[in-house]
């Protein structure tokens, strides 16, 4: 049986790269997979749970003969509701950041970024674009700060081959931005959640690692834009609040609401709950001042938000969506055993944690970024001393401890490898639906730019790694 489910995911791997040719929705796909091989699972149940909870088994039955019923109902009660809670932790974190990003839209928190990105100096333009995604992405997710921009781009800048260029570096400095905070990307938050680093030294380990991994290859892309950029002609569409809220106002609404996020961490680490928990709270208390600061608004008769945008609501949807899929697929593999093999395997023939990485990035440039992290980070527990880690020697051992070099070097690779290819990440993704991107066009003009940074930005982690940390 686990034969069949490894095969089940294999294909589903395969089908999840392939999306842009074959067409199939990799959400579909994922939780197609997902549900299937947990039923399957559930079907052979008890050639397993024997092995892997002996002890919680023997208890469940009480003293009765172990039957194939009795076996299924110990996987539903007591083995799926583990997968399914770290599920619902990350899609409810994700759903909190999501309706903050939501308020901010509703009362134009946003707006400023037309008239600040009004440039026609080509890499003026960039370096804006590329700092407002990078801050952005580090406090929202990097798919949302993606398509926000990309709405943006259109509005500003009129030619579409400057667009693709501009567009590009956008879906590396999100995913880039995203990848040095525990709450800026879906890739991150896993390994959050998984309890295998803590926020401070994650992004003291990655903050420079990510800097230079975006300022190289968006260095050379630099020099591919025209010195001057034709714009689009301002446009401003009406919207009845625009005399009632002041860009002070709005100003102080997006810090708060950043401001909101920054301080998860600080509420997982008084009160020990999970950060979906902290996010939901943040929200909470974010919307109700927001409701009490513009009270007067909300009672008038003048329209007080804007439609959210649909593509940001499709792509979020569908994001949720394949992140429920994904879990369940690498859930139920991880029950079978088989990425314990996988990790015993890696142990004793590659036994580099730098070469992991790098196969994990390498992959990420064809199948989804947050599909090979999670498969990556499920392969191995999380020891607080090195010890207790499986392996042969105790440097090695240490990279699997908390906040252990294997975490930062996965996450890191898998963001920026990620880039490699637009079909790589949900950001990149959003580019291809967007500009219409050709994947041979991103090849032959982004792809060995990005591959320079990541090569930089690993080089930077050993350093930092090496000598300050």
């Amino acid at each position: 049986m686990t034969a069949i489910i490894a095969i089940l995911f294999l294909v589903g791997y395969a089908l999840v790269a392939s999306e842009p040719a074959t067409r199939i929705n990799k959400s579909a796909v994922a939780m197609t997979c997902g549900v299937a091989g947990w039923i399957l699972f559930l079907c052979a149940g008890s050639r397993y749970i024997s092995g892997l909870y002996p002890a919680a088994f023997a208890e469940f039955l009480g003293g009765e003969q172990p039957t194939a019923e009795l076996a299924k109902q110990f996987v539903a009660q007591e083995v799926f509701p583990q997968t399914a809670a770290y599920i619902c932790g990350i899609v409810l974190f994700l759903l909190a950041t999501m309706a903050i990003v939501e308020v901010l839209n509703a009362f134009g928190c946003f707006d400023v970024l037309r008239t600040v990105l009004r440039r026609r100096s080509g890499r003026q333009l960039l370096w804006l674009l590329v700092v407002a995604t990078f801050v952005l992405s580090a406090n929202l997710d990097n798919l949302t700060t993606t398509v926000m921009m990309l709405v943006t781009l259109r509005a500003v800048v009129r030619h579409r081959r400057h667009r693709l260029y501009l567009g590009s570096a956008i879906v590396l400095a999100a995913n880039c931005g995203g990848c040095f905070t525990v709450i800026g990307d879906v890739v991150s938050l896993m390994i959050w959640s998984k309890g295998a680093v803590t926020p401070g030294n994650y992004s003291t380990a990655l903050f420079v690692p990510a800097i230079v991994a975006t300022v190289v290859p968006i260095a050379l892309i630099g020099r591919a834009l025209p010195e001057h950029i034709e714009l689009e002609s301002a446009r401003l569409g009406f919207r009845g609040d625009d005399g009632q809220i002041s860009a002070w106002g709005r100003a102080a609404m997006f810090v708060a609401g950043l401001g909101g996020l920054w301080f998860i961490p600080t509420f997982v680490y008084l009160t020990a709950l999970p950060p979906f928990v902290g996010a939901l709270c943040v929200v909470a208390l974010f919307w109700v001042g927001i409701e009490i600061a513009n009270a007067a608004l909300i009672r008038s008769d003048q329209p007080v938000a804007r439609t959210f945008p649909r593509v940001l609501q499709y792509e979020g949807m569908q994001t949720l969506l394949y992140i429920i899929g994904v879990c369940l697929c690498v859930g139920v593999m991880a029950e079978t055993g088989a990425l314990a093999s996988a990790a015993a395997w890696c142990d004793r023939y590659i036994h580099n944690t730098y070469i992991v990485s790098a196969v994990a990035g390498l992959a990420s440039a064809f199948v989804d970024n947050a599909l090979l992290v999670l498969t990556g980070i499920s392969m191995y527990d999380v020891a607080p001393h090195a010890e207790a880690v499986r392996a042969i020697d105790i440097d090695y051992a240490r990279s699997f401890a908390l906040n252990g070099q294997y975490w930062h070097l996965v996450a890191l690779s898998a963001s920026i490898g990620g880039c490699l290819l637009p079909i790589g990440s949900t950001s990149g993704l959003a580019l291809m639906k967007s500009e219409d991107l050709g994947l041979w066009w991103y090849v032959r003009h982004i792809s060995a730019k990005v591959l320079a940074g990541w090569v930089a930005g690993v080089g930077a982690y050993f350093l930092v790694d090496y000598f300050i940390r």
